[in-house]
């Protein structure tokens, strides 16, 4: 009879495993507890890494802890069980040491291809360099006489309390890095006081800006879209106040959209020089 108890106990568990795995990537809630798959072949590489290995540590805990409770309930002292013996065991020491190096081996395979295609910078279609300042980000288009500083847009009665917080809050700035969809852009990434970090998590990228060095990172964005981060290094008081706003455009409103900037760049330069002739 006991035995009986304990085989629907075992049952009862593995069916509350099955339908707690089963009905969590159906939930409402699953797509804001995993990470997001992304817009670009980097992200969406790292989804899949992530999903890949999640799926691994899964299926190991239940085969590790499947074994622990079936052994627990079924070998009960209770009922007259003896303890198995396995000091000193070749057998048992070469199948602990050889499962988890096959396990490993088959994580890092996949892991290192992804790690080689996000280093690899090499014939980037376009450059922009980006440098983080206590607290607001830099952007200059390399070879495009383009460069601004991106703030935090978002109001102060908000960040006081004192009005109503909306859905980009502490997430919106006043000028966007925008950017073409389908062109490999390489990230050029420093600082010029303290450590920060340029991090949009839809792009599948996070690199840190560190002074006196340059870091290297690259995208491709397939889809048009307004995709958001943050600085992801404690930098200050201020490092809440630092948000990332990148805008990709298809490649002609891209260029039209450079265009401008270039000539607004010259109407400036152009006042600056009539307001210096005119101090003379």
């Amino acid at each position: 009879m006991s035995k009986i108890r304990g085989r629907s106990q075992i049952g009862a568990l593995l069916a509350g495993a099955a339908l707690l795995l089963t009905a969590g990537p159906a939930g409402a809630g699953w797509g804001a507890l995993n990470m997001p798959e992304g817009v670009t072949p980097i992200s969406g590489e790292v989804y899949n890494l992530h999903m890949l290995i999640l799926w691994i540590c899964v299926a190991i805990g239940i085969v590790v802890f499947g074994t622990m409770i079936y052994s627990i309930i079924r070998f009960r002292k209770r009922d007259g069980a003896e303890a198995a013996q396995f000091h000193e065991s070749t057998t048992v020491e070469i199948i602990w040491t050889i499962i988890p190096f096959l396990i490993l081996v088959g994580m890092a395979i996949p892991a290192t291809g992804t790690l080689i295609t996000m280093e690899n910078t090499e014939d980037p279609e376009m450059t922009v360099k980006v440098t983080g300042y206590q607290w607001n980000w830099h952007y200059k288009y390399m070879g495009e006489q383009v460069s601004f500083y991106s703030n935090l847009a978002t109001p102060v009665d908000q960040i006081q309390g004192q009005a109503a917080k909306n859905e980009n809050y502490l997430l919106e700035v006043d000028r966007r890095l925008v950017v073409p969809t389908d062109r490999k852009i390489r990230f050029l990434i420093t600082s010029a006081d303290v450590i920060h970090s340029w991090w949009v998590p839809d792009l599948g990228m996070k690199k840190d800006a560190i002074p006196g060095f340059v870091n290297e990172v690259w995208t491709k964005i397939e889809e048009p879209g307004v995709y958001r981060g943050q600085c992801t290094e404690l930098c200050g008081r201020g490092h809440g106040f630092m948000p990332v706003v990148v805008e990709a455009k298809a490649p002609e409103a891209y260029r039209e959209w450079l265009q401008k900037q270039k000539q607004s760049a010259q109407a400036s330069n152009g006042n600056a020089g009539k307001v210096a002739q005119a101090d003379k």
